[in-house]
């Protein structure tokens, strides 16, 4: 054999070792442990006992039981008994497939292999957490009257049976509790004691904070010097509170009432009388008027939230009646 065949084979051999070495080796087969499905075997398998709270989906809905997926080894089941202490609670209205429930568990298997748990049980333990805090946090709270008792009305707040006392429905006197029936409202936690079971709730807190900030509003928008009519309310040795309308009132103070010196403000004014006034101050909430600042032929404002003002952007307020008077049409 000569030289150059040899030489040739070996060129041969080397071309074909390095295309071999340089090809794409098949990937050897992963076959999952049994450690990689570690997790979700001790969830399937995990031991349950009475008193657990547990968390599933809503997967079946019949007319007296509602049916869970847990991901655990079986499904769970909560009887119409257990769902709600809310006597309106409907099954079928009050409940959607794919919802997500809490139940505390009564029995590991119900006699067909399946958990029971008791949604009521649930409700009472996450009711009282966040019922405690809407009570430190003043959180208002929806809830549907569902009956009267004596001297109040009953709602559900998360599950749990409230007390509205007739005083603390509203700001106005209640006189019919069964006209409330099925209103929905807006109230506040007012005393909330898990020990006890007593839960107190209140729309009239509401009514009242949201009347102070109507009022807060309104005052606002009044101008000093602006001249209204209003109806004299009611008569004090110091002077007079007269509406004004818009729900607001304010102090004609007996100095303010008439030019001349008087000692009664019943000497020139009497209760129900519609007199007019100039809105003199404006102060911490309170309104001060004054009869006598009104000059005739001044121009009377129907609506106190439109009176011209009395002082013009970048000058001082000032109840000086000089000044309160320059800018009215006389």
């Amino acid at each position: 054999m000569s030289t150059e065949k040899l030489t040739n084979t070996q060129e041969e051999k080397d071309l074909l070792s390095n295309s071999q070495e340089n090809a794409p080796q098949p990937q050897a087969e992963i076959i999952p442990s049994m450690d990689d499905f570690k997790d979700e075997i001790d969830k399937s398998f995990k031991r349950v006992s009475p008193g657990d709270l547990l968390k599933g989906t809503v997967i079946g809905i019949s007319d007296t039981e509602l049916t869970l997926d847990l991901g655990y080894y079986t499904e769970a089941i909560i009887i119409l008994e257990e769902l709600s202490n809310d006597p309106n609670f409907s099954i079928n209205t009050d409940v959607t497939l794919g919802e997500e429930i809490s139940g505390v568990v009564i029995s590991t298997d119900n006699g067909h292999g399946n958990i029971l748990l008791s949604k009521k049980r649930a409700d009472d333990i996450l009711a009282w957490e966040k019922i405690t805090e809407d009570l430190e946090s003043k959180t208002n709270v929806k809830v549907k009257i569902s009956q009267t008792v004596n001297g109040g009305v009953i709602a559900y707040l998360y599950g749990i049976r409230a007390f509205i006392p007739a005083s603390q429905l509203s700001i106005a006197y209640v006189e019919d509790l069964e006209s409330w029936v099925g209103k929905e409202i807006e109230a506040r936690i007012i005393t909330a004691s898990e020990e006890d079971n007593k839960l107190v709730l209140s729309g009239k807190e509401v009514e009242i904070e949201l009347a102070d900030k109507e009022r807060a509003s309104i005052i606002s928008k009044l101008t000093r010097g602006s001249v209204t009519t209003g109806t004299v309310e009611k008569i004090m040795p110091y002077g007079a509170f007269v509406n004004i309308g818009e729900g607001l009132s304010g102090l004609v103070h007996i100095s303010q009432i008439s030019q001349k010196r008087i000692k009664s403000p019943n000497e020139v004014i009497k209760e129900g009388e519609t007199v007019t006034v100039m809105i003199t101050d404006i102060r911490d909430g309170k309104i001060s008027l004054s009869m006598k600042a009104v000059s005739e032929n001044q121009e009377v404002v129907t609506d106190i939230e439109d009176g011209p003002s009395s002082y013009q952007s970048g000058e001082e307020a000032t109840t000086n009646l000089g000044a309160l008077l320059k800018n009215f049409k006389l």
